[in-house]
């Protein structure tokens, strides 16, 4: 059996998700927010993500089945698949994204505030640690992607960034999250200082990330509630974000590398607080 007759024959048992799909090629430039497998995936299957178009060559579609039926399932309204060829997505995004074939037009999710996220985090059962992430002007999405998807794996409450030069949860940072946008809650604050102040009158341990001190992160599985806040690479932590925090600790690296890229001091740190 060829390859066209065997991918007929799967169209057939896909005959509910395919049945009113697009066929024609778009003219034009496709405005496309979230792209790849994994991050389209999450997102189409969220019931807060309101979706407006999905691009997919027949190739991505044989992988994208199971969200297509779990979507069906819960019942949510969502666009016929818009069947394109490849170009299409290389020609709409920037050169060397990596997009699988997949790609979402969509709304951006409500916005979320450290209020919002204290009171979620409020709910958890007695006994349960609340381990939130800060970061203090980390502007590269492919690293704040990496620090959503390392924050989502190991179970932290949310995560907060400075409004200014933050990237948006769109794109390549939704992409290199690998479908965390969708699960953690993010915070845009215009005021690290003042953010850090609101958790520590909540009742968080506001811990900072810095290579100049002797304290290891070890400790970081002391306290019940934490804020765990890392700085951007070179500068690290501003001088009055460290001021503000309780206590500064270190990750144990030895010359001659003593020190790790953000994303990974974020993955080593959580790991150390949520294990």
């Amino acid at each position: 059996m060829n390859n066209n007759r065997k991918s007929h024959n799967r169209g057939q048992k896909r005959q509910d998700t395919r049945s009113h799909r697009a066929k024609n090629e778009p003219k034009s430039r496709l405005k496309i927010d979230i792209f790849g497998m994994h991050a389209v995936a999450q997102a189409w299957v969220n019931p807060k993500r309101h979706i407006h178009a999905l691009y997919i060559t027949d190739k991505a579609m044989d992988g994208f089945d199971e969200a297509l039926k779990t979507a069906l399932d819960l019942g949510l309204k969502r666009p016929d698949p818009t069947m394109i060829e490849k170009t299409a997505l290389d020609q709409s995004l920037s050169q060397g994204s990596v997009h699988q074939g997949i790609g979402l037009t969509c709304q951006a999710l409500e916005e979320t505030d450290i209020g919002d996220i204290i009171r979620m985090e409020a709910t958890k059962d007695p006994g349960e640690r609340s381990v939130l992430i800060m970061l203090d002007q980390v502007t590269d999405p492919h690293n704040v992607g990496a620090i959503i998807r390392s924050a989502s794996a190991f179970g932290a409450g949310g995560m907060i960034m400075q409004s200014k030069h933050a990237p948006e949860l769109r794109g390549v940072l939704a992409k290199t999250a690998c479908g965390g946008v969708e699960h953690l809650p993010v915070a845009y604050e215009t005021n690290l200082n003042r953010s850090i102040e609101t958790f520590q009158e909540a009742g968080y341990f506001v811990i900072g990330l810095c290579e100049h001190t002797e304290e290891s992160v070890s400790k970081l599985s002391e306290y019940p509630k934490l804020v765990l806040v890392l700085g951007a690479e070179g500068d690290g932590l501003r001088r009055m974000i460290r001021e503000h925090c309780d206590l500064l600790v270190r990750l144990p690296t030895a010359p001659p590398i003593a020190s790790l890229n953000v994303s990974n001091a974020a993955a080593v740190a959580l790991f150390a607080a949520l294990a």
